[in-house]
């Protein structure tokens, strides 16, 4: 027998499962600890997604316990459930999915995560993993205890039942595996909870530790993230292969009627011209394509201008919600995000968002946090093989007061760097997903956003070294000047004036001054703000009055119950001043508290205190 027909006897197919069973470190499962964050990422992640699926407010239970040598994963979620039938596949068949086809931003695609977490349970425990699912309080609750038929990447069916569950829709998941669980350091499960709750401010997280501790990440809005549109592919970035098996496999018997309905921003025009440019007759049967013809279509589509494609496949986070997620979970001085406008890379709408937080009880001495994630996804790992990481490194950081040594790498501060990229398609550099290709438009658009935050930052430190500054100069002045009015006026024998003015003028101070003159119905309170700076000032002025106030023309009044609030808006331009005047019902001297400015620096005002 020859060697070639003896070879051929050795040939044969392998299931996905199998491949993913020799080589489960591509998945993110090449160590313990790693491996258990990897279980408990995909299980929220799926969560994640079913609940906003719904418009459902995520409520998610995650829970580890030791059992033995082992841990115990279990996850729970308020999302809508499972429908019986579909529950084994989707956690027992590699590569079953509904959005692998799907071209609007989500946060799992290849239909890979859950089961592949599945088959790392069985593999290192021997046990089924178990499912408990219910989609309404009118149905019951399946249960089910499965394994995967590596062999055929099928899933085995060991227990089926219905079940009593206390919750009226929504997943339990249980998964049993060698693990191994880790705190205090930023690749642990903990920091992957306290990550996914910052960059999903609208869901409430739960984690039980093996301990038994419980740590609360509670949701920061009610308002639920906008729900991404389904998009078609864009002619933009568009591969021959891809191209010709499109036109092979449509229904649609004119070229011209597949250009306008398989493809994003095609309208009768624009196909036209690309049929023009090809030399292709509008009305050829694209099946019938040859080779050269595709490839002549595919030329078109880089000669004709073509719009971008619709942007409502993407749901960004926004600024306001990466500002509440941040001031949630860190405790610190300044905090400016920003979301850039969306662009493409090959087809693929995207948009980068950033944001900064600084100084409170970040460490000093240490380089900074990077927070990086995609399409609401923490990543944990692959930090230095990451075009996050590589884009920050791009950034002179001592243009912004942070220390870099030798203009590039990761600078050193008090400072915490989000960012996320949120795509249609995010260019994972591999199928454990945690580190995002060097797209250079991609590259560019994240060097460009945390430019804008550094520059807030840059701008915040300025001003805060400047008032500093300011405030220690009115210190000295303060100590010095009181002495040599005392003195002087000791000499000349008459009383000591108000210095307030002085100060305020050599200081460049808005100077807030209070009189009151007696009548015989009462006071009138006279307020003189002046601003002794060269810029313009505005902020809001309060006066609390615990008398009945009979005038106050320009004042919004605000009743306090036992006190009245006078408000009023102040605007002021260099050198300029504004007399404030309400009048009140008292006999003698009233009694009144210090004014109030909102909305102003303590370090630029005298004469009232600051909130």
């Amino acid at each position: 027998m020859a060697i070639a027909e003896e070879l051929a006897k050795k040939q044969r197919a392998i299931s996905v499962a199998e491949f993913f069973e020799k080589n489960r470190q591509i998945l993110g499962f090449d160590s313990a600890p790693r491996s258990l964050i990897t279980c408990v990422k995909e299980a929220v992640d799926n969560a994640l997604d079913a609940c906003e699926d719904a418009s459902i407010l995520p409520n998610i239970l995650v829970q580890i316990a030791r059992v033995g040598d082992a841990c115990l994963v279990t996850v729970e979620d308020n999302g809508p459930g499972i429908v019986r039938e579909q529950i084994p596949r989707i956690f027992a068949k590699l590569l079953y999915g509904s959005r692998f086809h799907v071209l609007k931003q989500s946060r799992g695609q290849q239909g890979i995560g859950i089961s592949a977490a599945v088959l790392y349970s069985q593999l290192t425990s021997g046990k089924p993993t178990k499912i408990t699912s219910r989609i309404d309080i009118n149905e019951p609750a399946h249960y089910y205890e499965l394994i995967i038929n590596t062999k055929t990447n099928e899933p085995e069916i060991i227990v089926e039942r219905t079940t009593d569950w206390d919750r009226p829709h929504g997943t339990r998941i249980e998964m049993e595996m060698e693990a191994s669980y880790v705190r205090g350091r930023r690749q642990s499960v903990y920091e992957y909870m306290k990550a996914t709750a910052i960059v999903n401010p609208h869901a409430r997280l739960t984690l039980i530790e093996p301990d038994g501790n419980v740590v609360v990440f509670d949701r920061a809005t009610d308002q639920m993230p906008r729900q991404p549109n389904e998009i078609k592919p864009h002619p933009d970035g568009m591969e021959l292969g891809t191209l010709i098996k499109m036109l092979r496999y449509t229904d649609r018997q004119k070229l011209i009627s597949f250009l306008m309905n398989e493809f994003s921003r095609m309208g009768r025009k624009t196909a036209e011209d690309i049929c023009k440019a090809a030399a292709i007759d509008p009305d050829e049967i694209p099946a019938k394509l040859s080779h050269d013809q595709a490839k002549r279509l595919l030329g078109a589509f880089r000669k004709v201008r073509i719009q971008a494609p619709p942007m409502d496949c993407l749901s960004p986070i926004g600024e306001e919600l990466i500002y509440k997620g941040l001031e949630k979970e860190y405790d610190v001085d300044f905090i400016s995000t920003t979301t850039r406008s969306a662009t493409v890379h090959s087809g693929n709408p995207f948009i980068v968002e950033a944001g900064i937080a600084f100084g409170g009880s970040l460490p000093k001495e240490d380089r900074i946090d990077i927070l990086r994630f995609a399409n609401k996804v923490p990543l944990l790992y692959q930090q230095g093989g990451c075009a996050i990481t590589h884009a920050i490194e791009q950034v002179n950081w001592r243009n912004y007061e942070l220390n870099q040594s030798g203009g590039n790498g990761i600078p050193v501060g008090p400072a915490v760097v989000f960012v996320h990229v949120a795509s249609t398609k995010v260019p994972f550099t591999s199928e454990s997903k945690n580190a995002i290709a060097d797209i250079p438009e991609i590259m560019n658009e994240i060097k460009l956003a945390v430019q804008d935050i550094a520059r807030d930052m840059k701008n915040y430190l300025s001003r805060k070294k400047l008032l500093e500054k300011r405030k220690g100069k009115e210190e000295i002045i303060k100590k010095i000047l009181p002495r040599m009015v005392a003195k002087v006026s000791s000499i000349v024998g008459k009383e000591e004036p108000d210095i307030g003015p002085v100060i305020a003028k050599i200081m460049g101070n808005i100077l807030v001054q209070r009189e009151v003159a007696q009548r015989d119905d009462g006071c009138v309170v006279s307020i003189r703000v002046r601003n002794f700076d060269e810029h313009a000032r505005s902020f809001k002025l309060h006066e609390l009055s615990k008398y009945d106030v009979v005038e106050a023309p320009e004042a919004k009044l605000v009743d306090m119950g036992d006190a009245t609030n006078l408000v009023w808006k102040i605007s002021l331009g260099p050198g300029e001043q504004k007399v404030l005047c309400y009048k009140i019902e008292c006999s003698g001297t009233p009694q009144l508290q210090t004014p109030i400015a909102e909305g102003i620096d303590e370090e630029v005002i005298i004469g009232a205190r600051v909130v």
